[in-house]
């Protein structure tokens, strides 16, 4: 009888140690799965082809560079034209405009307004600084676009900053001789607009060179 007892304890045992191996502690899971896609500013800068005497070549086409065989009172063609391309954010966009001389400038010289051999400004395009080195021979004007940029579905071609360059009437030989050949560099920039309170903020962030000074009144 009571070795019968004890296989019934031991079989109630392995009962209950069977039906406790069985339980789970009560779960849920879930995922969320984050995905980011960069966003991008992507521009780029070019102008008409053109001959020795800023002539637009035929058939047209858009380059880097030109040279100009520059007189007084004759046009040239010349269109620096920004191109937001397709996918960009929202962003600020400005051209620096840099005229290096072979000779340094006299007073005189720097109390003329020398942008004004380009013709066609744009109304878009707003003058916001300008900048002469120590050595007076290097000038650098800065222009902004008016309005934030961008493009979704198809590339957004800016208006011209202007349309060509013309040596002032009243230049002679002599004026030209004592001003020197020069040079014109134009670079575009542009910087996302979001988190930023305006492009002065922007352009700080966004290039590390200074911008050159605010347009007087």
């Amino acid at each position: 009888m009571k070795k019968t007892i004890a296989i019934v304890a031991l079989v109630v045992l392995v009962a209950v140690a069977s039906v406790l191996g069985t339980l789970a502690y009560l779960t849920s899971t879930d995922t969320v799965k984050n995905t980011f896609t960069v966003g991008k500013v992507n521009i780029t800068l070019d102008e008409a082809e053109v001959d020795m005497n800023g002539v637009a070549v035929t058939p047209a086409k858009r380059v880097k560079k030109n040279e100009y065989k520059l007189m007084p009172g004759h046009e040239y063609t010349k269109d620096p034209t920004v191109t937001v391309l397709k996918g960009s954010e929202e962003s600020y966009v400005r051209m620096l405009v840099t005229v290096t001389f072979e000779k340094p400038l006299t007073d005189a010289q720097l109390s003329m307004n020398l942008d004004s051999i380009f013709t066609g400004y744009s109304a878009k395009w707003v003058r916001a600084g300008k900048e002469i080195n120590t050595a007076k021979t290097v000038i650098t004007y800065e222009y902004r676009y008016d309005a934030t940029v961008s493009a979704d579905e198809t590339d957004n071609k800016l208006e011209a900053l202007f349309t060509g360059i013309k040596i002032p009437d009243n230049w002679e030989n002599d004026d030209l001789a004592a001003i020197g050949g020069f040079e014109i560099e134009i670079v575009a920039q542009a910087v996302q607009a979001d988190g930023f309170d305006d492009a002065d903020a922007a352009f700080a962030a966004g290039f590390p060179t200074p911008s050159p000074a605010p347009v007087e009144p």
